[in-house]
């Protein structure tokens, strides 16, 4: 899978050198550690499905790319945050 044309300006157009970084240092500080807040694991969680329903998981994260212990607690988190809605 190529890139569409926008993809390929919006490369050239950073190779060129033309973007810069506008957050400043206070900023990403408090970003990073924001982050490094969210990815801290620290408890765990043990629950009862349905084979079937492990079966499927499973099989999304495999098409995901990812375990699926990470790709559930992805949508855990995203359902919490209010990111995860119904189609």
């Amino acid at each position: 899978m190529g890139l569409t044309r926008e993809e390929k300006d919006l490369l050239r157009s950073i190779e060129r050198g033309e973007w810069r970084a506008t957050t400043r240092k206070s900023e990403l500080r408090k970003y990073e550690a924001a982050a490094r807040h969210m990815m801290k694991k620290d408890a765990r969680l043990n629950i009862r499905i349905s084979s079937h329903d492990l079966e499927s998981l499973q099989k999304i994260a495999i098409e995901e790319g990812l375990p699926y212990q990470t790709f559930v607690s992805s949508l855990l988190h995203k359902y919490v945050i209010g990111r995860l809605v119904e189609a």
